[in-house]
């Protein structure tokens, strides 16, 4: 069967680099669904998952904003974060969305504000991948 390289980097490290049958993305316009051969296109990422099949073998990863190229042989995704589910500490993001929700009860500049929601989307994000199935 006919695969396209997915990879997916943040500005720390590259987080997946895999061939793979098969992509959904949450892209801005909404979810896209990525096959070899597709033409080329470029779009924003939206916070959400990304979800990667070859074979039987499935991929789910929480991912932040960012930008996607697509041609038909590669999916690139940069964006300002991506966590394979199985690496997703659910404690540790409930603990963080927690903090980022009594953040914004407080009297907080625009700037601050703007931080603290970025925060609590990739917690909440994390969170929707991580329980997904359940």
């Amino acid at each position: 069967m006919a695969t396209l390289k997915l990879e997916i980097v943040t500005p720390e490290a590259k987080i997946f680099s895999e061939e793979v049958e098969m992509v959904t993305l949450p892209g801005s316009e909404g979810e896209l669904g990525i096959f070899p051969l597709h033409i080329p296109y470029m779009t924003r990422l939206t916070h959400g998952e990304v979800h990667a099949r070859r074979g039987a073998q499935n991929f789910f990863l929480a991912v932040g904003e960012g930008f996607v190229e697509i041609t038909g042989e590669k999916v690139v995704i940069l964006t300002d974060m991506a966590i394979r589910a199985e690496n997703i500490d659910e404690a540790r993001a409930e603990e963080a969305r927690q903090r980022a929700e009594a953040r914004l009860a407080e009297k907080l500049d625009a700037e601050e504000i703007a931080r603290v929601n970025a925060a609590l989307t990739h917690a909440a994000t994390q969170l929707k991948v991580k329980r997904r199935g359940r």
